[in-house]
């Protein structure tokens, strides 16, 4: 059997309280964690990410199970530095239901990295 909680406000015991809009709109829609470095990337560590398709070297685009309400959303991102290279992780919404994960070199040149992850916030559909 489902239910349904309906509350404007969460309070813990000693902690205070705040508004459920700032937990609904304040949390990550979806989290990320892979090595682009292996032939197939797959997520090590996600949350709402069906897949990524490895358009090729440093071009990744991680697909939401539950897409997001527009393409109107903010990606962060981010990769370990590895020997130096001055490797850059840089992502961008590309529809609802899926965005653009991109890694360049310290020369400027698409690159593959161990650790990438990147985190999804906005609204969902």
């Amino acid at each position: 059997m489902a239910g349904k909680i309906v509350a404007d406000t969460l309070e813990h015991s000693t902690a205070g309280s705040i508004a459920t809009n700032y937990v609904v709109k304040g949390s990550a829609k979806a989290f990320l964690y892979f090595d682009s470095s292996i032939a197939t990337p797959v997520a090590d560590a996600s949350f709402n990410i069906s897949s990524i398709l490895d358009g090729t070297t440093g071009i990744y685009d991680p697909n939401f199970t539950n897409s997001m309400g527009s393409a109107d959303y903010s990606v962060t991102s981010g990769i370990s530095p590895e020997s130096g290279t001055g490797d850059q992780a840089f992502s961008h919404p590309n529809s609802a239901s899926q965005y653009s994960f991109n890694i360049y070199s310290g020369t400027g040149s698409y690159d593959d990295n161990a650790h990438c992850s990147s985190s999804v916030f906005g609204d969902l559909a």
